[in-house]
């Protein structure tokens, strides 16, 4: 269910005008299981595909995640992402788009805000939590259709990530 979600929110981003964006596909960038011999605060990175992250992550000012929530956590696949790297992480704002059941993965997004905060990450509040997301899939058409306060608080978001991100701009240039 995350690629029609992810699809609706990018739609949602380039609408906003604000920012360039560059899609990232955990399941595209398939990253093996975290196993660096050196801690990634270093950056002495062995791996091409390590190295080929953090480039990428290093030349990005803002973040917004598409998470579904699993027993409470995020996608595995995204925890691993981000424990890849450190220093590419710091200074930049991130926001969220969760999904789920009941609690439309805001669960999910208060587990994550904990490691972005240890990566020097500034994770806003505002957010779009999608409940109950299958009934919003069109899974023969592969589409996700929004309800009127999901346009409204994507809107929102990325007014704030906007904000934020220009704030910390000035860290960003002096790490």
């Amino acid at each position: 269910m995350g690629l029609p979600v992810a699809e609706w929110f990018v739609e949602q981003a380039r609408r906003h005008g604000r920012f360039e964006i560059d899609v990232i596909d955990l399941k595209e960038l398939s990253l093996p299981l975290f196993a660096e011999r050196q801690h990634p605060r270093l950056q002495q990175y062995e791996n091409d595909q390590q190295k080929a992250w953090g480039a990428r992550v290093a030349g990005l000012d803002a973040f917004v995640f598409v998470t579904p929530e699993y027993n409470y956590s995020p996608a595995p696949s995204l925890l691993n992402a981000l424990d890849y790297l450190y220093v590419e992480w710091h200074y930049k704002a991130a926001g969220f788009v969760s999904y789920g059941g009941l609690s439309g993965g805001i669960r999910a997004v208060q587990v994550a805000k904990q490691t972005l905060t240890t990566l020097k990450m500034v994770p806003i509040v505002e957010a779009v939590a999608i409940p109950f997301v299958a009934q919003a899939i069109d899974r023969a058409a592969g589409t996700f259709t929004a309800a009127g306060h999901h346009d409204t608080s994507a809107a929102q978001m990325l007014d704030e990530l906007f904000r934020w991100t220009t704030a910390l701009a000035s860290l960003r240039g002096s790490s």
